[in-house]
């Protein structure tokens, strides 16, 4: 931690050079080069920007100097001369004979004057003096501090650097006004030095006290006022104060001249925090209330002043209009808050249950929304019977329950319910509905972005049933566009930039899918409650991708705190954890993610906007040798795609899952039948074509057959595709079963392209840079033959837990030895740390257990 000196105290003198701004230096300067120099300057700023600082400086210099210095406003019978200096601070406090002997002293001949004053009050007789100061020179007047001032202060007082994140804090707080950023500094730095910013500390708060209690009542409720953060014009402070347009310019500028207010007439963050903290709340409740009602009358914002207000726990009919026409603005960017201020008017007795329960859902909690929306349903005749309909159909249709939701909407009788009714009345496998609402448009009121919007995501949802993916595409991100101004306070079953997602990643066109979600994520698409969607599915693009690094760090930041996943949320939560540990390696991962997916999985029924996960979680059952508890999810979505017609795009990469997990249970028969689903989506989608050539060149490896050319090509197709990881295992899948070395060099200098890394042109040793996982999973190496009878040994125990003293002790060997054995089997595997030689061993020890090199290969189809 670096030493800090002891917080300096108000008298100490302070070396101001580093501290002040140019002019006030060139005068320090000037009078240190001449102090005898004739001198008659008048000093102006409001309080608190540093005149009793620089006096402090002018008469340390004039006193090193030799020079009288006197105080006249605290000696009567002080009679200056000539060659002495009369410093003067807070002139403008001065009684009127005071001020006139100080005029008297303003004469050429007379001694050196530097006065002090603030720019209000102005009696006459301080008129008089600063323009006798002025005939001299101009006043000098002071700044608020830069941000490079701020920083000089914060080294002064702490007596060492300062970081600069404590400076931004300091400077954004005071807006770098000398007195604020001493009161905040010390109160931040103390006498350890830490200096971390962070809220407000009440220590810096509580000084302003002196500062308001020297205030009057009508100043006292000005600063309240602009205490709330609202444009305040003079006619709008006339009524609050009740008072005259001139008076209220008297009180503003007096107001500037306390420091408290800024040449803006905005308080500066912390004076905005001290009004509120140190004003009595009787106060505070009377001015935000009257101005939060003249505001309301003018048709102004009135949010800032009811958040406050509703944080005081004031309640009543009074406040009742406010707080629902504050929720009106609130729902838009804080839809918790808006809900917050409707259920306060709803309690006063205003008719906000409806906004109440769209905000809640807004703002992700479904629990409260769906209570609301029950209550609103359950009342015969009530007027917001059919917008309560909407909301638990919205909610309903995040927790899964698309069936249930679609017949709400069509209840709730609006043309974008209707329409969103009939897209998930589509993924639970109707699409007659769906075909009809897009041939014949619901019409029902003007044709808002709402409503067009919707129809544009009902049409993409159709083309992607029997159209073309690109046709979709085009739909979903023209949808989504038409939502972005608005998209915020709309509350959505699903956002038309998640659907393009969806199809993006069921069709290969990544790019597309990443920018439209990059798009949602910045507009705030659906606010909260879509939020969290966004960004799984932005996760699942990453993992695809081959990039589970980045793909975790989403996930996380989805995930982190705790934080409750609605049911289709969890789902593709569950199934990035499945994905990542799979394509890591991490079996113990692969568990736990096994265990959340059970859970996920009986939350939610199969549709068609959840094939992915379910897909995923079909790899990791044959993985991990559950394959029956998915059987019955897994028929589901088979007998949902055969209602729908067997949609390519839909059905394509669930195949491709369901081949692999065929492939890791060892089920031939099964893997074939995946194969020629495949094939049948080939001629539909590029996508199609693409993996169904893959699939194909993947079984004739298994079953022995390698085609060097053939393989490389479809590994690059899955690659191009956007499936750049499967590519790669494909490369590597039939680098290790092919028995020509030329082959197996080719195919792996392509599986290490694929993964992102150089290839290598040392022979069949390529591949020994490459993770087992990412070469064929739950396939022999090809290094394997390379490890030593005793190597095998060592590598056995080591996979047990085994120390090395453990594993000496075992084999009768050193320690020592051990480590040798275990360096060495690390450069014969090209391993570049423990946890992925610890990988490799493991997948050559399942291996070895189950014979699987001398495993004859799959066995050949009859046409073969």
């Amino acid at each position: 931690m670096t030493p800090v000196r002891p917080l300096l105290s108000l008298r100490t003198p302070l070396q101001p050079q580093p501290v002040l701004d140019a002019p006030t230096r060139a005068l320090i300067a000037a009078v240190e080069a001449d102090p005898h120099a004739p001198l008659c300057v008048g000093i102006q700023a409001p309080g608190g920007y540093g005149k009793t600082v620089l006096l402090r400086a002018l008469e340390r210099s004039y006193r090193q100097a030799g020079v009288t210095v006197v105080d006249a406003w605290q000696d009567r019978t002080a009679n200056p001369g000539p060659d002495s200096v009369v410093l003067v601070d807070d002139a403008h406090l001065l009684d009127e004979d005071r001020l006139r002997e100080l005029a008297r002293l303003a004469v050429p001949g007379g001694p050196r004057l530097a006065i002090g004053y603030r720019p209000w009050p102005r009696p006459p007789a301080m008129a008089e003096l600063t323009e006798l100061l002025r005939r001299t020179a101009p006043p000098l007047l002071l700044h608020p501090f830069t941000p490079d001032r701020t920083a000089a202060a914060l080294r002064l007082l702490a007596g060492a650097d300062v970081r600069p994140a404590t400076v931004e804090f300091v400077h954004a707080q005071t807006a770098g006004i000398p007195r604020f950023v001493d009161r905040l500094a010390r109160a931040l730095l103390g006498t350890d030095g830490a200096g971390v910013p962070g809220q407000l500390p009440q220590s810096a708060i509580l000084p302003f006290a002196s500062d308001l209690d020297g205030l009057d009542d009508e100043l006292r409720r000005l600063l309240l006022a602009a205490a709330a953060d609202v444009d305040l014009p003079i006619d709008l402070l006339g009524a609050l104060l009740s008072t005259e347009p001139a008076r209220v310019d008297a009180l503003l500028t007096a107001a500037r001249a306390t420091g408290l207010l800024g040449p803006d007439d905005r308080l500066p963050p912390i004076v905005k925090r001290a009004v509120a903290a140190l004003s009595p709340a009787t106060h505070r409740v009377a001015v935000w209330q009257r101005l939060a009602e003249f505001q309301l009358r003018r048709g102004g914002p009135v949010l800032p002043l009811a958040r406050p207000l509703l944080g005081l726990g004031v309640a009543g009919a009074a406040l009742a209009e406010i707080f629902e026409a504050a929720g009106d603005e609130a729902l838009p960017v804080e839809p918790a808050l808006a809900a917050e201020l409707f259920a306060a008017a709803g309690a006063a007795g205003r008719p906000t249950a409806a906004r109440r329960a769209r905000a809640t859902a807004l703002a992700g909690d479904l629990d409260t929304a769906l209570r609301l929306a029950d209550r609103l349903i359950a009342v015969d005749h009530a007027p917001d019977r059919a917008e309560g309909a909407s909301v638990a159909a919205t909610a309903l249709a995040h927790r899964g329950h698309l069936g249930r939701s679609a017949e709400l909407y069509r209840w709730s009788g609006s043309a974008s319910s209707a329409v969103f009714g009939a897209i998930g009345a589509a993924g639970a496998g109707d699409p007659a509905t769906l075909t009809r609402v897009v041939a014949d448009p619901p019409v029902d009121g003007p044709p808002t972005l709402l409503a067009s919007a919707a129809l544009l995501m009902a049409r993409g949802v159709r083309e992607t049933l029997s159209g073309a993916p690109t046709t979709a595409l085009s739909a979903l991100v023209q949808a989504a566009a038409l939502l972005e101004p608005a998209g915020q306070a709309v509350l959505l079953p699903d956002s038309p930039a998640a659907l393009a997602a969806l199809v993006a990643l069921h069709s290969g066109e990544f790019e597309i899918g990443e920018s439209a979600l990059d798009r949602a994520v910045a507009t705030r698409t659906g606010g909260p409650l879509l939020a969290r969607r966004h960004r799984l599915l932005y996760a699942w693009a990453l993992m695809l991708r081959g990039r589970t690094a980045a793909a975790a760090e989403h996930l996380v930041g989805v995930t982190a705190g705790g934080a409750r996943l609605e049911p289709r949320d969890l789902l593709f939560a569950t199934g990035l954890e499945v994905g990542i540990a799979r394509r890591n390696s991490d079996l113990a991962a692969l568990h736990r993610g096994w265990s959340h997916a059970r859970d996920a999985l009986v939350r939610h029924p199969v549709d068609l906007f959840t094939l992915l996960p379910l897909g995923e979680f079909a790899i990791a059952a044959a993985r991990l040798g559950e394959q029956a508890r998915l059987g019955t999810h897994l028929e589901a979505a088979r007998l949902l795609l055969e209602r729908l017609g067997d949609p390519p795009l839909w059905a394509a990469p669930l195949h491709w899952n369901g081949l692999h997990a065929a492939i890791v249970a060892e089920q031939p028969d099964v893997a074939d039948e995946h194969v020629a689903a495949l094939a049948a989506t080939a001629g539909h989608t590029r996508y199609g074509a693409v993996v169904a050539a893959a699939a194909q060149s993947w079984v004739e490896v298994l079953r022995g057959t390698v085609d060097p050319v053939r393989v490389e090509a479809a590994a690059r197709g899955l690659h191009d595709a956007g499936l750049s990881w499967d590519g790669a295992r494909l490369a590597g899948q039939a680098a290790i079963r092919t028995s020509d070395r030329r082959a197996m060099t080719t195919l792996l200098d392509c599986a290490r392209l694929l993964q992102g890394r150089p290839a290598s042109h040392k022979g069949a040793a390529a591949g020994a840079d490459a993770p087992a996982e990412q070469i064929a999973e739950a396939s022999p190496t090809p290094n394997e033959g390379r490890l030593s009878d005793r190597e095998l040994e060592v590598a056995d125990l080591v996979l047990a837990g085994l120390t090395y003293k453990q594993i000496g002790d075992r084999l009768f060997i050193s320690a020592k030895t051990v480590e040798h054995h275990v360096a060495r089997m690390r450069q014969r595997l090209g391993c570049a740390n423990r946890g992925e030689l610890l990988a490799r061993l493991r997948d050559m020890a399942a291996d070895r257990a189950g014979d699987r090199r001398t495993r004859p290969p799959w066995p050949r189809r009859p046409t073969e």
